[in-house]
């Protein structure tokens, strides 16, 4: 069985997470959006929040699940045998990160092979940290994340 991650903090998740994701789903048997948990980082939304959301956005498509975990992502590659990371990349930057984080990976397990896909120019713009800026600043993100989610997006 094809197994792929694709990891993040979904804080929150966005129209170009789904993308990708939607994107994948002809590629692979199963699809765990896999939501990360670091202690040092401080999130605008609860993980119980936003694997509720993640979950309700892709109900309708059985072969995606949603997890979370904790430490590194090639170690929970591993624990439950998934042997592909599915990435999104938005620009040249995230390219040079994401090759530098899969490098990395592949040295600690040579039988996980990252996937980066290109988001669309039209969601190139679009990440997370932005969509939280604009909602702090009191601003309307109903463009940039799902309209599963549009309603629900109170802090």
């Amino acid at each position: 069985m094809k197994t792929a991650i694709f990891p993040g903090s979904f804080d929150p998740i966005t129209i170009g997470h789904v993308d990708i994701v939607k994107r994948s789903i002809p590629l692979f048997d199963r699809i765990i959006v896999a939501i990360g948990v670091n202690t040092q980082k401080k999130y605008l939304f609860d993980l119980e929040r936003r694997k509720a959301w993640i979950q309700e956005v892709f109900k309708d498509y059985p072969t995606v699940e949603v997890q979370s975990y904790n430490g590194l992502t090639i170690n929970y590659c591993k624990e439950i045998g998934a042997n592909y990371l599915l990435r999104g990349i938005r620009s040249a930057s995230d390219f040079e990160y994401e090759k530098t984080i899969a490098h990395l990976n592949h040295s600690m397990d040579a039988e996980v092979e990252t996937i980066l896909m290109l988001s669309p120019p039209e969601y190139s713009h679009i990440s997370s940290t932005i969509v939280r800026e604009i909602m702090l600043g009191g601003g309307d993100v109903s463009k940039f994340v799902p309209k599963e989610i549009v309603s629900k997006l109170k802090t």
